[in-house]
Order: C-alpha cells, then sequence, then structure tokens
C-alpha cells in the first residue's frame, strides 16, 4: 500500500434502527504513522461504527476500507489488523495462554510468537496460565491488547483499551501505542479518557449523536477552540453574552467558552460592568473544555447553559 494513501477510509457509514439514526453518514481517514482518537459522548455512535467497520454490524449506508479493501476481503485478517472492541469477549473457561494460542494458530502464527506477546503485554507466566474468567478488568484489557498485536497487523482499532488500567498501566499503553504509530502502523483509539486522548492522540474525530462535529489535527483543532471567559458574576455574565448574542457553554470549572473574539467578550463585560477574573485562549485549557463545548448538543449529560 502506498503511504500516502489512508489506511482506514470510512465513507458515509449510516446505521439505522428503523427512523432511528444510530450512526448518521460518518466520514473520516485514518492515515499511516498517525494515532486518531476517536472521541464522543455516551450513546454518541462510536463503538457501532468501529463495529461496521470490521464487519461485526452491516451498516444501512456506506462503507469502509482498510488496507484499501472491506475487512471482510482481508486474506488473514489478524495479519494486517488488530481489532479490540470488548476487552471481556473472552472464554472464561481458556487460560489467557490459551486464548492467544488459538488465535495464533488461526492465524497460522508459531508458538514463540505467543510468549513474545505475553511479555509484551506485561502478564506475568503465572497470570496468563490462569482462566480468563478470573482475570480484573486492567489484565483483560492487557490481554486483549496482546490478542490485536499477536499477528503483526499494521492497523489496530481499539475501543477503550485504557478502560480499567492503573496508571502504570497507562502509561505502559501510552508508550506501546506511540512507538506503534512511529513505526508506521496506523491507530484508530476511542476512549472517554480525554487526558490520555490530548497527550498521544496526532488527530482527532468528535462524534455526536451519530454525526461527525469536528475531525482534523489536535493542534488545529485546539487552536479554534475559542475564548475561555470567567468573572466574578459569571450569571450576570451569561446574561450579557446572551443579551449580545455571543453564544456560549459552561466552561469545565466554571465561566464560559466562546467562539467569539476576546475583544468583543471583554467590550460586552465591560459595558455590563462586570468583572472579569479570566479572559484567554480556550486552547489552553485543553481537549475536556473543547470536547464539552462541541458536544454540548449531543451529549446525553447536557450541561449546557445559555447557549444559543
Amino acid at each position: 500500500m502506498n503511504d500516502s494513501a489512508p489506511a482506514i477510509e470510512v465513507c458515509g457509514l449510516t446505521k439505522s434502527y428503523g427512523k432511528y439514526a444510530a450512526v448518521d453518514d460518518v466520514s473520516f481517514t485514518v492515515r499511516p504513522g498517525v494515532i486518531t482518537g476517536f472521541l464522543g459522548p455516551n450513546g454518541a455512535g462510536k463503538s457501532t461504527t468501529m463495529r461496521m467497520m470490521v464487519g461485526l454490524t452491516p451498516p444501512t449506508a456506506g462503507h469502509c476500507t482498510v488496507l484499501g479493501r472491506d475487512y471482510k476481503h482481508l486474506p488473514n485478517p489478524g495479519r494486517h489488523v488488530g481489532v479490540l472492541l470488548d476487552a471481556s469477549a473472552q472464554h472464561a473457561g481458556r487460560t489467557g495462554h490459551e486464548v492467544l494460542t488459538l488465535a495464533a494458530t488461526l492465524m497460522g502464527l508459531d508458538q514463540p510468537r505467543v510468549d513474545e506477546i505475553v511479555d509484551l503485554v506485561g502478564l506475568t507466566p503465572t497470570e496468563a496460565g490462569r482462566r480468563t474468567g478470573t482475570y480484573s478488568l486492567g489484565m483483560r484489557q492487557r490481554l486483549g491488547v496482546g490478542h490485536a498485536l499477536l499477528g503483526d497487523p499494521s492497523v489496530l482499532i481499539l475501543d477503550e483499551p485504557a478502560n480499567g488500567l492503573d496508571p502504570a498501566g497507562i502509561h505502559w499503553m501510552r508508550g506501546l501505542l506511540r512507538d506503534f504509530a512511529d513505526r508506521g502502523g496506523s491507530v484508530l483509539l476511542s476512549s472517554h479518557l480525554l487526558r490520555e486522548i490530548e497527550v498521544i492522540a496526532d488527530e482527532l474525530v468528535v462524534i455526536g449523536r451519530g454525526q461527525i462535529v469536528a475531525q482534523g489535527s489536535k493542534a488545529d483543532l485546539l487552536a479554534s477552540s475559542g475564548t475561555l471567559v470567567r468573572s466574578t458574576d459569571d450569571h450576570a455574565l451569561a446574561e450579557a453574552l446572551t443579551q449580545s448574542d455571543i453564544a456560549h457553554t459552561t466552561a469545565t470549572d466554571s465561566g464560559y467558552l466562546t467562539p467569539a473574539p476576546a475583544e468583543h467578550v471583554a467590550r460586552t463585560a465591560m459595558h455590563a460592568g462586570i468583572v472579569l477574573t479570566e479572559l484567554r485562549p480556550a486552547a489552553e485549557t485543553g481537549l475536556e473544555d473543547m470536547f464539552l463545548r462541541l458536544t454540548a448538543d449531543h451529549s446525553r449529560d447536557n450541561t449546557k447553559q445559555g447557549t444559543r
């Protein structure tokens, strides 16, 4: 495959259940050497999209290619694409070593690869010899990541791989994925741990209620996040912004996020006699505030206040 071509290309993926569109015309790409963060509130359609990408859920419309082919048409797909969608979907009666050995046999891999992967994901021989039904969530995540990496793929599609990991495990996961991408691999990573996505992702795709609400490089999206404003009276500030037709959403701790220029916000506050305690580019507040602003109209737990 040409290195300049997308490793993953999602084109108009749609999944409808009757009149309800769980995923609505979603399109994005994942490039070689890039970690792409796939973000959205609970119920936004992330998992459904990823299941359609690997043929587990049939799309109502649209298609996805991985390495230039439909996933189901890839020969021995585990040798090309590593997938982790549910770390709990492992046979509880098999040991971790048996899970990997069976997968290796199906892929045509030798036993030494299993031992290499067990070591890579940080499972001790004793842990690998235990039945997966006794595993903690973090151990199941490590085994699931090992399963995804077993065939030495060039693409990873991972849904919440850090869920259940302790801080040391998250640090390990971060290094593993960064090394994978730096060697030319492509990673699509869904996670609710926004801080981890902010640290590791190169590009972002943000989805809300089944539709893409933003996508692009992390740097560009954060740079266009608008203005963060806080005051001694946020209620009065919200009224002043509303009266001036300045759209705004509640920031993470206090104050508001707005796409309006800082000078416009400052003049509005001054004319209303409101003392500002903070006024700066929202990009400095990081991914969390950007995520809340972008998904304010799409979140199941809508915390939007004063938005126009």
